[in-house]
C-alpha cells in the first residue's frame, strides 16, 4: 500500500474499530460490575411469596460467605422448615429435613456481633458448640433478644415477613413448608 490515502483510510478504520470496542466495553462493564455492587440480599421464595433478607457481611463475613456459596450451588432449593415454633422462630437448612444434617462443607466459627435477635432477624443454627454453624439457619417470628451474644445474626428480613409468618408450625410440622428456591441479589 503505497497510496497515502489508502493507508490513512486503513489507519482511521483500525482507530475507529478500537474506539467502538472501547465504548462497547465501557457501556457493558458498568452493568456487569453493578451486578455485585451494593449489599447482598438472600431471596427465599416461599409458598406465600418472596422473603428478602439483607445479609450482613460487615459483621458476619464467614456466615454470609457460606450462605452465598450454598445458595449459588442451589443447596437450599426444596429444603423444608423442619422446626417451626410459634412465637419463636422457623428453622431450615438441613437436607435431611430432621435438623441433624448439613452441607458437606466444614463448620463455620461463630461471629457473635452486636446485631440483636429482634423480629425478622436471621441467625445461624448450631449445636451446643457455638462453632458448628454449617448450613442451618432460623428466622425469628418475635423478639428473641435472649439469644443475643450466644448465636450469630447474619441477616434481617427487609420484606416478606408476612410469608414467614405463614410457615406451618411444628417440631417437625406434619406437612412442612419448603424453600421453593433461593437466590442472591445485590441491592
Amino acid at each position: 500500500m503505497t497510496d497515502p490515502i489508502k493507508r490513512a483510510g486503513l489507519i482511521l478504520g483500525v482507530l475507529f474499530a478500537a474506539v467502538a470496542a472501547f465504548f462497547a466495553v465501557s457501556i457493558v462493564a458498568p452493568q456487569a460490575a453493578h451486578a455485585q455492587s451494593g449489599k447482598p440480599h438472600w431471596i427465599l421464595e416461599l409458598k406465600d411469596g418472596p422473603v428478602d433478607i439483607e445479609l450482613f457481611p460487615e459483621v458476619a463475613p464467614k456466615h454470609v460467605e457460606r450462605i452465598i456459596e450454598l445458595t449459588n450451588e442451589k443447596f437450599y432449593d426444596g429444603l423444608v422448615f423442619h422446626r417451626v415454633i410459634e412465637g419463636f422462630m422457623a428453622q431450615s437448612g438441613d437436607p435431611t429435613g430432621t435438623g441433624s444434617g448439613g452441607s458437606d462443607k466444614p463448620d463455620v466459627v461463630a461471629e457473635f456481633n452486636k446485631e440483636s435477635f429482634t423480629r425478622g432477624a436471621v441467625g445461624a443454627a448450631r449445636t451446643n458448640d457455638p462453632n458448628t454453624f454449617n448450613s442451618q439457619f432460623f428466622i425469628c417470628f418475635a423478639d428473641c433478644t435472649f439469644l443475643d451474644g450466644q448465636y450469630t445474626v447474619f441477616g434481617r428480613v427487609v420484606s416478606g415477613m408476612e410469608a414467614v409468618d405463614k410457615i406451618t408450625r411444628g417440631e417437625p410440622p406434619a406437612n412442612p413448608d419448603k424453600i421453593i428456591s433461593a437466590k442472591i441479589e445485590y441491592k
